[in-house]
């Protein structure tokens, strides 16, 4: 397929595109310097003369406090952005997958949500999101919207490798225990998104790694595979805190885990165990140091 990714220097994006190369398709990877997301004419001319039968929309804006207060920047990067990548791709006839995420919920539910539960996202990040949500659904006939939670993986900077590198230098670290999801190595998302695109299945998708864990949870899987696999030496003593002890200007959502309804109803095989995607990275992040 020919296929045309979005933020493809970004953390998922930079996977996307080298997943979907090793598949054998024509991919184009575009970052923020090379389409201006927000700007339409740009963004109908680039789309139109590559003409994808696929566009996977990775690019974003994801620093979640920082858009509490530059409102403007999120609602046109992840709404208008959107918009513009929706009616692009809808030209041209192509299929369109956006990439959300669990803050378009309010993490207040004691069950794993479903894809179609009522969102109620509580910061601007996720009400942006929600609004990308929205557009890509009102302006295109072929969509897949698929939320994620909790990426990481070998490119930019995430949680994982936060922990790693605190895990070495501090004495203590405090880790947040009352806040539930589900971690996500970009390469297992990349090989759903793959096989995702190539169907006429459109919907709305819930793809993340599967299993569930705090913040705490994952710091100790973290620093125990790093030390059993790694022969890494973490010199930091692990407490459990509470979100209260660590105010932030956004909402975190409580619980973030989210049932995989549509991938089992639509045949698709679920994205494997957290600990094995967690595993599988830390060898990989090992190997490129």
């Amino acid at each position: 397929m020919r296929i045309l990714v979005t933020g493809a220097s970004g953390q998922l994006g930079k996977d996307v595109v080298k997943v979907f190369q090793e598949q054998g398709h024509d991919v184009v990877g575009y970052d923020r310097e090379q389409l201006d997301i927000t700007d339409l004419d740009q963004t109908m001319k680039i789309v139109g003369q590559y003409q994808p039968e696929a566009v996977i929309h990775c690019a974003a804006y994801t620093a979640v406090d920082a858009a509490e207060s530059d409102i403007d920047t999120a609602y046109q990067v992840n709404a208008t952005g959107t918009r513009n990548m929706a009616l692009a791709a809808e030209k041209t006839g192509g299929k369109l997958v956006y990439i959300s995420t669990d803050y378009v919920f309010d993490g207040t539910a004691e069950q794993p949500y479903h894809e179609y539960d009522n969102t109620n996202p509580q910061s601007i990040y996720g009400k942006s999101k929600r609004a990308g949500e929205i557009l890509a659904q009102t302006l295109s006939s072929r969509y897949f919207i698929v939320r994620t939670s909790w990426v990481y993986g070998l490119h930019g900077n995430n949680f994982v490798k936060t922990m790693l590198k605190l895990g070495q230098e501090k004495p203590n670290l405090q880790v947040v225990n009352d806040q539930k999801g589900s971690p996500t190595y970009t390469v297992d998302l990349a090989r759903f998104l793959e096989e995702l695109v190539q169907t006429e299945k459109y919907g709305v998708y819930h793809a993340s790694n599967s299993g569930s864990c705090t913040w705490y949870e994952f710091t100790q899987a973290i620093f125990h595979d790093a030390i059993e696999f790694l022969g890494t030496k973490i010199r930091a003593t692990l407490e459990p805190c509470s979100t209260a002890q660590f105010p932030r200007p956004a909402a975190r959502p409580r619980n973030s885990v989210m049932e995989h309804v549509a991938i089992r109803t639509n045949g698709f095989n679920d994205l494997r165990d957290w600990r094995e995607g967690l595993q599988d990275f830390l060898q990989e992040y090992s190997g490129k140091r």
